[in-house]
């Protein structure tokens, strides 16, 4: 079985007015770029009159090697969103107006192929992973620590500029 290392646990959360479509697009087609596998698990949204909340959860996955996989969860919460009408340049645009919380969650994944899982291998693993490779597994993880903050970096970056062009 596989083994699972916490590296990181976070979230980024504002309130404001931004254009949803072209923002998940901008997250999916970045994790695309950095060599991530996206799986959306879960996409949920309910109305309430005019507004809508909306719940998603995304897995992104990148296998480094045959032993080692780094995953980025994302669970997306999105309150209260709305349509609405401004004026940008003397034309009128339609925008998304409500409360954007994302958590995310960094795992280092040993051993993802399950190639070490019975009795005996396990224990060999376990010896592997703490006496022979430990500095490559602690490598990883401030990699897969700083390609997440960078991620989030990425996204606040986004957000920022959306904001300044949207009025």
């Amino acid at each position: 079985m596989a083994v699972k290392d916490k590296v990181f646990k976070g979230k980024l959360k504002q309130k404001g007015i931004y254009d949803y479509k072209a923002f998940y697009e901008f997250i999916y087609d970045h994790l695309s770029e950095e060599g991530y596998e996206v799986h959306e698990s879960l996409y949920h949204d309910t109305a309430s009159g005019d507004a809508k909340n909306l719940n998603i959860n995304w897995s992104a996955t990148k296998t480094i090697s045959d032993y080692f996989q780094f995953e980025i969860t994302l669970g997306w919460i999105i309150l209260g969103q709305k349509k609405i009408k401004l004026n940008k340049d003397g034309k009128e645009v339609s925008r998304d107006s409500g409360t954007l919380e994302i958590n995310f969650g960094a795992t280092l994944i040993k051993d993802h192929e399950n190639k070490w899982k019975s009795g005996f291998l396990k224990v060999l693993r376990d010896i592997y992973d703490e006496y022979i490779i430990r500095s490559r597994i602690d490598d990883y993880e401030v990699q897969l620590f700083e390609e997440v903050n960078d991620i989030i970096a990425t996204i606040k970056s986004y957000l920022a500029i959306e904001g300044q062009h949207t009025v």
